[in-house]
C-alpha cells in the first residue's frame, strides 16, 4: 500500500488484525506497519503513540454497538417496549463481541486491564486512553438510555422520581433537576443489567438458562419503572 493511500481506517483495521494474530502483549506497531506495507513513522503520523492506536481501535469497536443502539432510541413507538428492545440489542451486541470475535475480545480485555494499571501507576490519563475510551462508551450508552426514559415519562408509560428543585426556582432549574433524576435512574438501569453486558461477566453468557434470567431482570426493571 503506497503511503500516500494510507488512512486511519486502513491502520485501524491493520491493527485489529494484528491484536488477533499476536495479542497486546507482543503486537507492535512496527507489526502493524509491516502488514501494511509501510514503515512505523507512517503509522505515527496518523497515531502519535502505541497507546492512542490501541485506545482509537478500542473507540472503533465499541462505537459500533453504540451506532447500531442508536437506532433503538431514535425508533417510534412506545418507550418501554424500546427500552426492552435496548436491553436485548445491547445483551446481544456484547455476546457476539465475545463469542464471535473470541481473539478481539480477549485482546480488548487485555487493553482495558493495561490502561487501567497505567492510570494507577500515574500514566497521562483521558479519552485518549483504553480506559477513558470505556468511561466514553458507557457515558454514551447511559445517555441513550437517558433519551428513552425521558421519552417514556412524556409518553406516560415510563415514571422516575420526581425532580428536587428548591421551592423558588426557576423553570430552568427545575428543568435541570428534572434531567438530573431521569440521568440517575438511567444510571440505576444500566447498573441493575451490567451481569448482561460487562464484559467482565462474559464466560456466563452462554450458560444455559441466562435467557430466561435475562428476561427476568428485564421484566422486573420494567415494571419497577411503570407509573
Amino acid at each position: 500500500m503506497p503511503p500516500e493511500t494510507l488512512t486511519p481506517e486502513h491502520i485501524l483495521d491493520a491493527t485489529e488484525d494484528v491484536l488477533r494474530r499476536y495479542g497486546p502483549a507482543k503486537a507492535t506497531v512496527v507489526d502493524v506497519a509491516r502488514a501494511l506495507g509501510v514503515s512505523h513513522g507512517s503509522v505515527y503520523r496518523h497515531f502519535p503513540s502505541k497507546a492512542a492506536l490501541h485506545a482509537a481501535v478500542a473507540a472503533r469497536w465499541l462505537d459500533r454497538t453504540s451506532a447500531a443502539l442508536a437506532g433503538v432510541v431514535a425508533a417510534a413507538g412506545p418507550a418501554d417496549v424500546r427500552l426492552r428492545r435496548w436491553l436485548a440489542e445491547l445483551f446481544d451486541a456484547k455476546r457476539h463481541k465475545a463469542h464471535d470475535d473470541p481473539e478481539m475480545f480477549a485482546a480488548y480485555m487485555t487493553l482495558i486491564g493495561d490502561s487501567e494499571v497505567a492510570a494507577r501507576a500515574g500514566a497521562a490519563g483521558g479519552s485518549a486512553t483504553v480506559a477513558g475510551v470505556v468511561t466514553r462508551h458507557i457515558e454514551e450508552l447511559t445517555g441513550q438510555l437517558t433519551l428513552i426514559l425521558e421519552d417514556g415519562v412524556r409518553q406516560g408509560v415510563l415514571s422516575v422520581p420526581p425532580a428536587v428543585a428548591s421551592a423558588d426556582a426557576d423553570a430552568t432549574a427545575v428543568g435541570q433537576a428534572a434531567r438530573r433524576s431521569v440521568e440517575g435512574v438511567a444510571r440505576a438501569v444500566f447498573d441493575a443489567t451490567r451481569r448482561f453486558h460487562d464484559p467482565a461477566f462474559a464466560p456466563g453468557w452462554q450458560d444455559p438458562g441466562v435467557e430466561a434470567e435475562f428476561a427476568l431482570v428485564v421484566d422486573v426493571v420494567v415494571r419497577g419503572l411503570r407509573p
